[in-house]
């Protein structure tokens, strides 16, 4: 798996998800959105070497978050959250979170804590939903399960003389 991001901004809609897709390199592919698991055993590559493994026309699977605005000056996010455990035979979570007027780290950290609580949940693992990301890091860390947590976010601006403006964030599954 390896993870992109990408923006596009374009007086049609369709044609800025398109620059957005190309900006994160897979605009060639045919694009398959797939739920949000992480496998078990799963590698995380770089970019460059995964982008390097895809060819045109090729069907691939992602869990893609995207954002879009017309509106000028709107700050828009779009996110993938991963939670990886401990044991690799297990399977981790993957989260999608877009949204308005959050920056990158508010929007990051958003995604991130999803995909943590899920895996935290199903690792069975005692944790309070109401405390603090960062207590909760603390409490996934202190249990030995939950291995690590990332996230890759895109933002930008609502462009000002009101083309669309397109944010995507993506995992791609690559054989």
């Amino acid at each position: 798996m390896f993870f992109s991001k990408g923006v596009g901004k374009h007086r049609e809609k369709l044609t800025s998800f398109e620059l957005a897709l190309r900006s994160a390199g897979i605009a060639a592919c045919n694009l398959v959105r797939v739920s949000s698991i992480f496998p078990p055993g799963c590698k995380i590559l770089s970019r460059t070497v995964g982008v390097a493994k895809l060819k045109p026309g090729q069907v691939i699977f992602v869990v893609m978050s995207e954002s879009a605005t017309r509106e000028p000056h709107r700050l828009i996010a779009a996110t993938i959250g991963v939670a990886i455990p401990r044991d690799r035979k297990l399977f981790g979570y993957l989260s999608e979170h877009h949204s308005f007027g959050e920056n990158e780290e508010t929007a990051g950290d958003y995604a991130e804590e999803l995909a943590a609580e899920m895996l935290a949940t199903t690792l069975g693992l005692d944790f309070d939903p109401d405390e603090s990301w960062d207590e909760k890091k603390e409490v996934y860390r202190l249990s030995n399960k939950i291995v690590r947590t990332q996230n890759i976010t895109q933002t930008a601006v609502g462009d000002k003389h009101g083309l669309w403006t397109t944010v995507i964030a993506v995992a791609v599954l690559v054989g």
